[in-house]
């Protein structure tokens, strides 16, 4: 019977898979953090006093649609990097960020295209969900799903 620590191929792939495993979450939380202030820059006011402060509603939902279609970006690109772990921590960075940028425009062109307007969404005074934050919110992730599937 071996034992983990006597079967050395068995914990160099456990130790190569951790540490791989982390570089693709720092990875992924940078590609996050850029997802986030891209959909800030998309909207207007600071993102996060809208949600904090102001407690809109349609701004959150923005928000966390424009997160997972990020997410799926993210987890798409790590997926499809392949290779060795330089090219592919490489190769989702990239794919990644680029990834991120055609969702942003592909997200403003698409509110402009429909007439819906991010920042009547996002300063609605009576802070209630709106019906055109949600169509928005869906457009987002299919937005997200298409560029994640353009990325592979």
């Amino acid at each position: 019977m071996r034992t983990l620590a006597a079967d050395d191929s068995l914990g160099q792939v456990l130790l190569d898979g951790t540490g791989a495993l982390l570089a693709y979450a720092a990875v992924g939380l940078v590609l996050f953090i850029v997802g986030f202030y891209m959909t800030d820059l998309a909207t207007p006011g600071r993102l996060i006093t809208v949600i904090r402060e102001h407690r809109n509603p349609n701004a959150t939902l923005l928000a966390c649609a424009s997160t997972v279609g990020v997410g799926l970006i993210v987890a798409v690109s790590i997926f499809a990097s392949g290779g060795d772990l330089l090219e592919g921590l490489t190769r989702t960075l990239v794919f990644g960020g680029v990834g991120i940028v055609a969702q942003t425009v592909a997200t403003l062109v698409f509110d402009k295209l429909v007439g819906i307007s991010i920042k009547q969404l996002a300063d609605d005074a009576e802070d209630k969900l709106e019906p055109a934050a949600v169509l928005l919110g869906v457009a987002n992730l299919m937005i997200g799903f298409v560029t994640a599937v353009a990325v592979y």
